[in-house]
């Protein structure tokens, strides 16, 4: 016996993620959505769909008062709620319990001690779990925080206490940061969470972030206190990260060994059953070089990553969240629980990794494919081609997950997986985690949460090409120049007959690739192409379908999946290759001598002009015209994607 209508107070791919389940249980569905997601793919899965408001999420996917009407009208008898929406919702579903509404998730009294930073925090030292050293209050202003900052002692790490995601979080090195942080993460975490209250805790540097999934049941609401079971599902690892919020996730994790492992698996039900936790939740912890472990926050709820935890148990966790809410006990012991092969996550944005290792990029999907003809592959999305990014949610693209028997088969899973995903219409971060996947720091399992500065300390500049795969993309795009006019001399369905058979096989071209001009020959031999550079010659092979987005190639007898992105009658020509996507110009060798003459363009003069990298909302200008303002001084500060910039001035002058 089940529930017979589920309401879903959530969009995107986790809202999708769901109705999979649901439907697998024979669960009808309700969503919600605002009225810019009226055609979102939640919309179309679900059984219903009912508007709840304007795109802001305060006035729609967080509308209480909405989403309560809606569960009355739908007669929903169960409810899986945003991460986002506070405690007293949760308090008010439960007061309606004779009514028969269930909240698919833990109590309201873990809700309101996990969700809450600070009481979380005190709830782990009395259930002796390791915590970070900090200030265990709320802090109060500016002026207190930098007071307890010298304290505790420099760097420190700023949070909101009813944060997550990475949102409302600084870190602090000094006085002029910590007013700096205290300013910034008290007014992310009031538009975030509504709720501004701040904690400061001590930077654990160069930590590793870990996490361990939860999964504990007590017997339905009377029995909650005396028969509960709890068991931990293993550990995922988390500390690729960007501003606080994580790239690529893996389970189970490199650096534990079977007795950390267990420990700070004891230590996470331990606090599961302290807060008398009953559904699937996770309990993150911060691990040091010399594999102490500190709690760091618990998430009532399941988070982005639960799918690499599913792989290497084989359980749907959605399908024991709602088994659980109905009353079921769990139906495995802890010895059940094992680690099957290797699962690996990479979030897909639709993000610039090129600007701070990712600011958001907005714009509509013109060609959405997911590499799911790859094996072991699995893509959890809330998108479709045509489907809008905006500047109002979360730029998630996809959660893309890879599973192998070992590290090694489901890292080139990812990578092949990375290369066959066709995204266009917004810029995206896929070179971005293809070159993590990659990297050998990572492949040794040598990764922390300072990962991306420590590699990439002068920010991101995609795949730097060595001498072979420069010949390999040289000749590539040549020979793609090469098919593309051989094709356009081809006449279809006509019996128009040419007066001379052309029999040209060989061309002479020129390449501009970054700072450098290659010569290069084709010759034509059949399906392939012998092309020479750098006074070798390569044997490039292809189907040549010029219509297909992804375009498998020989070279030399090593395969690639490449992508041409854009290309025009002057020659110009982008490849997506390794990831990375490569500007280019083909001409023939009379046109390149010829292009010498054509003017350039001049740079626009951008020195005085201060330009969002970013789409977002002006929340505060700190300036008017007239004023004189010096280098470094802020001029106003931008909200995108709920994350607040401080946009400053690049050179001192009058506004």
């Amino acid at each position: 016996q089940t529930f017979e209508k589920l309401l879903i107070a959530n969009r995107g791919e986790i809202a999708c993620r769901v109705i999979k389940t649901c439907k697998k249980m024979g669960i009808k569905t309700v969503a919600i959505h605002s009225d810019v997601d009226a055609n979102a793919v939640h919309v179309k899965m679900a059984d219903e769909a009912v508007c709840v408001g304007p795109a802001p999420t305060s006035k729609s996917y967080l509308n209480m008062d909405a989403i309560m009407e809606v569960i009355k009208k739908t007669r929903a008898q169960a409810v899986s709620l945003n991460e986002s929406i506070c405690c007293s919702f949760i308090s008010s579903l439960f007061l309606q319990a004779s009514e028969g509404v269930t909240f698919i998730g833990p109590d309201t009294h873990a809700i309101q001690a996990m969700g809450d930073k600070i009481e979380s925090k005190l709830l782990a030292k009395n259930a002796k779990v390791n915590t970070i050293p900090g200030f265990d209050g709320v802090v109060k202003d500016a002026d207190e925080a930098v007071r307890i900052a010298r304290e505790i002692g420099y760097p420190v790490m700023i949070k909101a206490s009813a944060g997550g995601g990475g949102k409302g979080m600084r870190i602090a090195w000094d006085d002029e940061e910590t007013r700096e942080g205290f300013r910034f993460s008290s007014q992310e975490a009031a538009s975030s969470f509504g709720d501004d209250r701040l904690l400061i805790e001590k930077f654990i540097d160069n930590p590793r972030h870990i996490e361990i999934q939860v999964c504990s049941i007590i017997y339905y609401l009377v029995l909650a206190d005396k028969h509960g079971n709890a068991l931990w599902l293993n550990e995922r690892e988390c500390s690729i990260q960007r501003r606080n919020q994580k790239v690529v996730e893996e389970a189970p994790s490199t650096f534990l060994d079977p007795e950390t492992r267990r420990a700070m698996g004891e230590q996470a039900v331990a606090l599961a059953k302290a807060v008398k936790y009953s559904s699937a939740g996770t309990v993150e912890f911060l691990v040091d070089s010399s594999k102490n472990f500190y709690f760091l926050e618990m998430n009532t709820r399941l988070q982005v990553e639960h799918p690499v935890t599913e792989c290497i148990t084989g359980l749907d966790l959605v399908q024991e969240m709602i088994r659980v809410a109905k009353g079921y006990p769990l139906r495995h012991k802890q010895a059940d629980i094992p680690i099957n092969g290797w699962a690996v996550e990479c979030r897909v944005y639709a993000e610039d990794p090129y600007k701070s290792f990712g600011l958001p990029s907005i714009g509509k999907l013109s060609q959405y494919q997911e590499p799911l003809h790859v094996p072991s592959v699995r893509v959890d999305s809330g998108i479709q081609q045509g489907s809008d990014i905006s500047i109002y949610y979360d730029p998630m693209i996809s959660k893309l997950i890879t599973y192998g028997s070992n590290r090694a088969e489901a890292l080139k899973r990812m990578e092949e997986a990375l290369d066959n995903y066709v995204i266009r219409g917004v810029a995206h971060n896929i070179s971005l985690l293809r070159e993590v996947i990659v990297h050998p720091r990572f492949v040794q399992g040598d990764i922390s949460t300072k990962f991306l500065p420590e590699v990439y300390p002068d920010g991101f500049k995609g795949h730097k090409l060595t001498d072979l795969e420069r010949r390999e993309l040289l000749a590539t795009a040549a020979s793609l120049y090469v098919a593309e006019q051989l094709r356009s001399r081809r006449f279809l369905g006509t019996p128009r007959i040419p007066i001379a058979k052309s029999k040209r096989s060989s061309w002479e071209l020129s390449v501009h690739l970054g700072d450098g001009i290659y010569p290069v020959a084709v010759s034509k031999d059949g399906t392939s192409f012998s092309v020479e550079v750098d006074g070798m010659k390569l044997n490039v092979t292809s189907e040549w379908n010029l219509a297909s987005p992804l375009l498998s190639v020989t070279i030399d007898g090593t395969q690639r999946t490449i992508q041409r992105l854009s290309r025009n009658a002057s020659g110009d020509t982008s490849i997506q290759f390794l990831g990375t996507v490569y500007k280019l110009q083909i001409l023939t060798k009379v046109a390149a001598e010829l292009s010498k003459y054509m003017p350039e363009k001049a740079a626009e003069d951008t020195s005085s002009i201060l330009r969002s990298p970013m789409p977002g909302a002006v929340v505060a200008v700190s300036v008017k015209p007239g004023d004189t303002v010096s280098e470094g001084q802020e001029i106003c500060v931008i909200e995108a994607m709920k994350m607040q910039n401080s946009m400053i001035a690049a050179k001192t002058g009058k506004v």
